[in-house]
């Protein structure tokens, strides 16, 4: 593995950390602020802007890197973090609060960034197993900063934000000291205002024809993956009656064997079944798992259904590595900075509709909720059969 991939899967690691470890106390801040128990509102107005700065800033961002090149990027987002993270750390109001987390919002947008990065110093057969590790390292990430976070948060409520500043600050000076230039910018391309609108990229896209099915199952996979961070915790206190440590614990298997799962199994799995195949196959598996926990009357049914979660896994690196396919390397922050759009989308959307649909369900059968996702999944079905002849794909991708 060379420096440079170790370097940025590093800095995707230590920026997952830095994200993961306020959730835990992220409401209880609220209450201090805010000065009331109330704050299931501005909580969902928080995660929502969030989202939604992601969704605005990270076309734009991916657009800059095949500007200017990736690091200058990376570099100015991460300072931006780290700052942001002070700022939040010592927040006397809640007004500063939301602005914080809107500003966090546009700096994780440099994910499209580090993706593009991954696509330019792997080749097409690497990308797939790279991007694996990608999504290991990032779910690695989530599994240590809420554990940390939370335990800090019991120290000093603001002593996350701290550590989060810090962890930035430490992913500023490895991109600064150790991470080569991965795509010099195209100094004569051209820049417009025009990239300032968030649906110019994804109009652009849908230019490629091969792009669209792949754009649909990418934004459907996103969509249903909001269903675990929006009722897992509530579900398994309602159907299992499962306490705190349970519910981490149950989080911890499924966090650690998808991240095992994308590590070393996606790689293989292309190899042998090809990306679409194996596409099909992690949908297929992850479609079981949520089927299974439809019907589950035990706890321990979460724990045992961890490992078929994560071989559903496999599926995100092989359909990301086949749409990077569909365009030329002078556009692949472009696309990047697209497809982390369709994430911010679902990531907006996908909370509001899942926890609507469970509040409903509730009473009656909580355990419904994976019925509904497992039907948005089945939208996807057209789309994969319009895998079979897209235009303009390699026939070893198809």
């Amino acid at each position: 593995m060379n420096k440079a991939l170790v370097v940025i899967l590093a800095a995707v690691m230590l920026d997952a950390i830095g994200i993961g470890l306020i959730f835990p106390i992220l409401p209880a801040l609220l209450r201090e602020v805010g000065h009331t128990s109330d704050i299931a509102t501005i909580l969902g107005v928080m995660l929502a802007l969030y989202s939604a700065c992601q969704f605005l800033f990270s076309p734009i961002l991916g657009v800059l890197s095949d500007r200017f090149g990736r690091r200058p990027v990376l570099l100015v987002s991460l300072a931006g973090a780290a700052i942001d993270y002070l700022v939040m750390a010592f927040a006397p109001e809640l007004w500063l609060l939301v602005i914080g987390r809107a500003i966090a919002g546009v700096t994780s947008a440099n994910m499209a960034v580090a993706t593009a990065y991954i696509t330019d110093i792997s080749t097409e057969d690497e990308r797939a197993k790279r991007f694996g590790l990608f999504h290991a390292m990032f779910g690695i990430g989530f599994i240590i900063g809420p554990v940390i976070g939370g335990i800090l948060g019991d120290i000093w409520l603001r002593s996350p934000f701290l550590v989060a500043a810090l962890l930035n600050g430490v992913n500023f000076a490895l991109a600064l000291f150790v991470l080569p230039e991965s795509r010099p910018g195209q100094r004569d391309a051209r820049f417009t205002w025009d990239t300032l609108n968030p649906f110019k990229p994804l109009a652009w896209a849908l230019t490629f024809k091969a792009l669209i099915p792949l754009m649909g199952i990418y934004f459907i996979m996103n969509l249903v993956g909001t269903v675990y961070g929006t009722t897992w915790a509530i579900y398994s206190e309602d159907v299992f009656a499962f306490n705190g440590m349970t519910i981490g614990l149950s989080l911890g298997a499924f966090g650690v064997f998808h991240a095992l799962a994308q590590a070393f199994l996606t790689g293989p799995a292309v190899a042998r079944l090809g990306e679409r195949w194996a596409l099909i196959v992690g949908m297929a598996f992850e479609t079981g798992a949520m089927l299974t926990l439809v019907f589950a009357t035990q706890g321990w049914v979460l724990f045992a259904m961890a490992p078929i979660f994560a071989l559903g896994g496999i599926g995100m690196p092989a359909l990301q590595s086949l749409t990077t396919r569909q365009v030329d390397a002078n556009r692949q922050g472009q696309l990047q900075g697209v497809l982390a759009s369709l994430v911010s989308l679902a990531s907006v959307f996908g909370p509001l509709f899942f926890s609507f649909v469970y509040h409903g369900l509730r009473p009656s059968w909580p355990g419904a909720i994976w019925l509904v996702a497992i039907g948005i999944y089945l939208l996807a079905l057209p789309l994969m059969a319009g895998l079979r002849r897209p235009a303009g794909l390699p026939p070893e991708a198809a």
